[in-house]
């Protein structure tokens, strides 16, 4: 049960919190011809934009490069942060080290260590919402054109 809606600045803390410690996201995305696909990623959040790898040639890899765009939720149904945002596609030497080095100790994976070919995708949000029950549905909208609403 709910002990009411929770206001927009607590829900941002909430948030906020969830991007530097949590160490994964459930990552949408869909292909060029609309298939969708979803798929759980390690994530390195650096205060502007999360930080994900995965294999160049894996839908989510072929699907983020092509459309640029993804919808990330964080949590579970019933305390849930849902992230729109801008894609950008780099090659794993394309980063300086200190932030491969950053990503591999907080996920505890190091995709330049990797056999297969993997890609950085460096996901900008431009709109974030966050509600636990339907009482915070409403005001539910934290982020819009990537900047924080009051």
């Amino acid at each position: 049960m709910s002990a009411g809606p929770r206001a927009r600045a607590v829900r941002r803390r909430d948030t906020e919190h969830r991007l530097g410690h949590d160490v994964d996201v459930w990552v949408a995305s869909a292909s060029a011809d609309g298939v969708p696909y979803l798929v759980p990623l390690s994530f390195d959040w650096d205060g502007e934009a999360l930080l994900v790898a995965t294999p160049a040639d894996s839908p989510t890899g072929r699907n983020l490069a092509s459309t640029g765009t993804t919808r990330l939720a964080l949590g579970h149904t019933r305390d849930v942060s849902v992230i729109e945002g801008e894609v950008e596609n780099l090659a794993m030497d394309a980063l300086p080290p200190e932030t491969g080095d950053r990503f591999a100790a907080r996920t505890g994976f190091d995709p330049r260590e990797s056999a297969a070919v993997y890609r950085w995708f460096r996901i900008s949000p431009r709109r974030i919402q966050s509600w636990r029950q339907a009482d915070e549905l409403t005001d539910r909208e934290l982020m819009r054109d990537g900047r924080w609403l009051g």
